[in-house]
C-alpha cells in the first residue's frame, strides 16, 4: 500500500469505440472492396457503374452487421465535473468521465482537465465484460485490487450484479440476442447475395427484407434495457446521462437501407422486371445472343456433286 491506497498498476487497455477486432473486421471488408475496384475495368459500359453500386452497398451492409459487434458505444455518455480522485482522500480534481456500453460490456473512461493533476496522469479506459463466459464480478474485483480511481469504480459498480440498479442481467441478455440476431442478419445477407449471383433476383430481395428485419429485431432488442428506469450515476455534482450513441444509430440507417432496397427489388420485379434485369446485368438482349446460331461454311465441292 501507498500511503493506505492501492498503487496504480499499468494494464492493457481495450478503446471505448475501435479496438483490434473493428480494425480487422474493416480492413477485411476494405481488402474486398479494393479487390472488386480492379477488376471493375474489366466491365464496360453502363453496367460497370450497376456492379460498383451494387458491390459496394452490400459490403457496406455486411461490414456494419459485423462492426458493430464489436464496437463500444451503443450508449454512450459524458460529463464534467470535479470529484474525488482516490478513495479516503478530500482531493478533489476536474475530470471527464464517460460510459460506453456495448453489447459485449462496458467501457469507463476518465480524463482530467488537464491530464496532469495531483503530481498524476489522470487518463484512465477500463472494460469490464459482461457477455456469456465473461465474469463481470472478476473483472470488477482487479480494479479493486489495482486500485482504479474512484469515479471508474463507482461507474462499474453500478452494472454490477450486486448492484441495486439491477441493470446487469438486463444488459447481459440484451446484448446477447441483440449479437445472435445480428449474426443470423450476417447469414441471411449472405444467402440474398447468392441469390442474386445465381441469378433468383425477386428471392434475394425477400432474404434482403429478412436482413432487415432482423437488423431492426437486434435493435428492439437492445432497446428492452430503457424499460426500467436507470439508476442516477452522480459525479460530483453533475449527473451521468446515456444515450443511444453512434453504433445503435448506425444499425438502424443500416436496416432502413435493407428495407428499402429489398422492397425496391421485389417491386421492381412485378412492376418493371426489364428494369431489374438490367441493373443486374441480365438483359434479354444478351441471352438472345448466346443463343444466336453460329456462322455456317459450306464446301463448295459438296455442292457440285449435288451433296
Amino acid at each position: 500500500l501507498f500511503d493506505g491506497v492501492y498503487p496504480f498498476y499499468p494494464q492493457q487497455r481495450k478503446a471505448a469505440v475501435f479496438d483490434i477486432s473493428t480494425i480487422i473486421v474493416i480492413v477485411v471488408f476494405l481488402t474486398l472492396a479494393c479487390s472488386f475496384l480492379l477488376i471493375i475495368p474489366g466491365i464496360r459500359g453502363r453496367a460497370r457503374l450497376y456492379w460498383t453500386l451494387r458491390v459496394l452497398l452490400s459490403l457496406l451492409v455486411g461490414m456494419v452487421i459485423v462492426l458493430v459487434q464489436f464496437t463500444g458505444d451503443w450508449e454512450t455518455g459524458w460529463v464534467q465535473a470535479n470529484t474525488s480522485y482516490k478513495s479516503f482522500s478530500p482531493v478533489q480534481v476536474n475530470v471527464d468521465v464517460g460510459l460506453h456500453i456495448g453489447l459485449a460490456g462496458v467501457n469507463v473512461t476518465l480524463r482530467g482537465n488537464p491530464v496532469t493533476q495531483i503530481n498524476e496522469t489522470i487518463n484512465y479506459n477500463e472494460h469490464f465484460p459482461w457477455s456469456f463466459g465473461a465474469d463481470y464480478e472478476h473483472s470488477y474485483s482487479q480494479g479493486l485490487q489495482k486500485g482504479l480511481p474512484s469515479p471508474i469504480l463507482y461507474v462499474a459498480e453500478k452494472f454490477s450484479r450486486q448492484s441495486p440498479c439491477a441493470v446487469h442481467r438486463q444488459y447481459r441478455i440484451a446484448g446477447h440476442y441483440a449479437s445472435a440476431t445480428l449474426w443470423v442478419a450476417f447469414c441471411t445477407w449472405i444467402i440474398s447475395n447468392i441469390l442474386f449471383s445465381m441469378p433468383v433476383l425477386v428471392y434475394g430481395g425477400y432474404m434482403l427484407l429478412l436482413t432487415g428485419a432482423f437488423v431492426i429485431f437486434s435493435l428492439l432488442s437492445f432497446s428492452t434495457v430503457r424499460s426500467s428506469p436507470m439508476c442516477p450515476i452522480q459525479i460530483g455534482t453533475r449527473a451521468l446521462q446515456v444515450a443511444y450513441g453512434g453504433s445503435f444509430w448506425l444499425v438502424l440507417a443500416i436496416g432502413l437501407l435493407c428495407f428499402v432496397a429489398g422492397i425496391t427489388i421485389v417491386a421492381m420485379h412485378h412492376l418493371s422486371l426489364g428494369l431489374l434485369k438490367t441493373f443486374f446485368d441480365l438483359r434479354e438482349d444478351k441471352a438472345e445472343e448466346c443463343q444466336e446460331m453460329p456462322g455456317v461454311f459450306i464446301n463448295p465441292h459438296f455442292i457440285s456433286k449435288g451433296l
